[in-house]
Formats: C-alpha cells, structure tokens, sequence
C-alpha cells in the first residue's frame, strides 16, 4: 500500500515479466485495484471484458492504463516470448475505493486470441446471443 501507483506499476510490470512466454505474447492484461481481494479479482477479470483498446472514463486510470502498456511492451518479451516491441496488445484497469492500509491488486492475462461473447439466458432455457 505504502508504494501506491508506482508499486502498482512494478507488481504488473514484474507479473508480466515472471510469466515470460507462458501466456502466449501478445497478451491482454486485466488490472483490478482495490476493493477487497475477491472484488479485486472479479475487477480483473471484467476489465477484460471491455472492448479492445477502451479506456477507462476515469482518466487518471486511463493513463495509468497507458503508461502500463508501454512499460510492459518495454520488456522485450514479444509475440511468443521470442523477443520484440509487442508483449501487450492493451491494459485496461478496473479499480474499486479500499481502506489506505490495504491495497489489493489482482492481474488477469489472457493470450491474444482472447475471445468473448455475450448472451442473455431466459427461464425457460432459451439464450438470445447478442
């Protein structure tokens, strides 16, 4: 907590870093800060359900978003962790107010054929794909 942003930031940067090839660059990276640690990981995982390269309407997060994408294409880990500029196709932040002594962050990856679809489920069984 005491580390704010800047912690914030190296916790990603070093999580992407740690994970090397594993997720298969060109990646994704969800981003939940605050809240409690599981509101924190359901942040995570719904910022990435917004829209590719959707920024955050708050924006002081919208830059931290931007500021995350360019120090993890920074690395050098590139497409399949072979090297290059292109380790993340974005960061989108999702964050939540938390106590000052407390600061959870959570990270989701997902690879870059991320694929998402939306559906409303009815009663009677029936689904309406939208």
């Amino acid at each position: 907590p005491g580390l704010g942003i800047k912690g914030i930031k190296k916790f990603v940067v070093d999580f992407v870093v740690k994970a090397g090839a594993q997720p298969c660059p060109p990646i994704f990276v969800g981003v939940g800060i605050g809240g409690t640690i599981d509101l924190t990981a359901k942040l995570a995982k719904l910022a990435l359900l917004r829209p590719f390269r959707s920024r955050n309407p708050d924006k002081d997060v919208a830059k931290l978003e931007d500021e995350l994408l360019t120090l993890i294409n920074q690395t050098g880990i590139g497409p399949m962790g072979l090297g290059g500029k292109t380790t993340a196709l974005d960061v989108r932040v999702e964050f939540a107010n938390c106590h000052t002594a407390s600061l959870p962050v959570c990270i989701n990856i997902q690879c870059w054929a991320h694929r998402k679809a939306s559906a409303k489920i009815y009663g009677d069984g029936s689904a309406e794909y939208i």
